[in-house]
């Protein structure tokens, strides 16, 4: 099981692992020193407290291990959605099944109407993961591939990951949103 909760100050040397050298590859960032990434998940946690709040920013953990990150910055009736995984675990599904428990929370939880993506053109398995989400592709650069997905506001998210049985539909439960690996 997944699931996605807010980061600890405990949390800065696995967020230093998921932001590595390969990690990063189709990013304009470099991997993230020691330090930056205490000073990165301190700057994250105090975003929980900023009023309105516009930034998400979940830890995706398996048994206690922290794989990845996915954020969604929200505006008005929309949010840009980004995430990122430890090159150990890619291929796992993990970031399908992250995607769609944000996905369930910002239409559920936001009632957001639509969330966007983008990716870089050579990243193929991101592109991917948003197409099993659900997500409609709106345009290709040089630079990115972006999409859209749009959410009936306060209605459960249905990928096209659960619409074939490879997930279950996000659940929320009191330690944070989780569903089946």
């Amino acid at each position: 099981m997944i699931s996605l909760r807010e980061l600890t100050l405990a949390d800065a040397s696995a967020v230093r692992r998921v932001y590595s050298a390969a990690s990063v590859k189709y990013l304009p960032r470099p991997p993230l020193t020691t330090e930056n990434a205490a000073s990165w998940v301190t700057d994250r946690i105090a975003e929980r407290h900023a009023m309105p709040r516009t930034l998400y920013c979940f830890g995706i953990d398996h048994a206690d291990d922290l794989l990845g990150v996915i954020k969604l910055r929200s505006a008005r009736t929309s949010a840009a959605l980004s995430y990122i995984l430890r090159e150990d675990v890619w291929g796992h599904g993990y970031a399908t099944m992250a995607v769609t428990l944000v996905l369930d929370f910002a239409s559920t939880t936001l009632g957001l109407a639509s969330v966007d993506a983008k990716h870089h053109p050579d990243n193929h398995a991101s592109g991917r993961v948003l197409i099993k989400s659900g997500f409609t592709c709106t345009g290709r650069s040089t630079e990115a591939i972006t999409y859209i997905r749009n959410l009936a506001p306060g209605a459960p998210v249905r990928s096209a990951a659960t619409a074939t049985g490879s997930t279950t539909r996000p659940a929320s439960t009191t330690t944070g949103m989780a569903v089946p690996a």
